[in-house]
């Protein structure tokens, strides 16, 4: 017998309705260990126009470059106040953020490293697959000979670094996505429209984002 395949279908409108507990963007305590960081940013369009209720989720190591997973075995501490899994949506202004910590480098194959880095994916509506990249981070040098990033072209691997400053004590990176082509054009329902964007940061002239394949 041959069964039928079950059909893809978008994930909007409206689908982070009830998926977003409190505090879901909040990934650390006061005694979680490793150097504490905020990420921020804004989603938009290839025209610099923000993108509102887009979906967020980031997953990434602990301090010590350990996944809160059991798959991940390895002997290196596992910090029981730090899951690595956080999420949110962007608000009117396309604009993001989440408290979270620096993680430490992770394993690649044939005993690489990859330099400390956080796995973003976008859920947006019109889009039926999450849209995957990386955060790495433009001040740490290991990111140079990240192996993940060397194969990304030269021209484009900025778009994948996040830029740190200090803002009333507190370290933050920067880091804008911008989508482009046939995911902007299955997004645009959740541009701003006949409503005031005065306040909204535009990002005319940003270079679209790296996304990286599921294999």
């Amino acid at each position: 017998m041959t069964l039928a395949l079950t059909p893809t279908q978008t994930v909007g409108p409206y689908f982070s309705l009830g998926m977003m507990p409190e505090d879901s963007n909040v990934l650390v305590q006061s005694n979680t260990e490793g150097e504490h960081i905020r990420i921020e940013g804004n989603i938009f369009d290839s025209d610099g126009d923000p993108l509102f209720n887009v979906l967020l989720e980031i997953w990434q190591a602990n301090a010590h470059g350990r996944y809160n997973h059991p798959l991940d075995r390895r002997s290196l501490p596992l910090d029981p106040t730090f899951s690595g899994f956080g999420r949110t949506s962007t608000d009117a202004n396309g604009h993001y953020w989440f408290q979270t910590l620096k993680p430490g480098p992770v394993p690649y194959p044939e005993d690489g490293m990859q330099a400390p880095h956080i796995v973003v994916l976008v859920h947006a509506s019109g889009v039926s697959h999450p849209l995957i990249t990386r955060i790495y981070f433009a001040d740490d040098p290991r990111t140079e000979t990240d192996p993940i990033l060397q194969g990304v072209p030269p021209n484009r691997r900025s778009t994948m670094l996040a830029k740190r400053e200090e803002r009333d004590g507190e370290t933050v990176y920067r880091f804008d996505i911008v989508l482009r082509g046939e995911a902007e054009d299955l997004v645009l329902e959740g541009k701003l429209v006949d409503e005031a964007t005065d306040d909204a940061v535009r990002g005319t002239g940003k270079a679209e984002t790296v996304f990286l394949a599921l294999r």
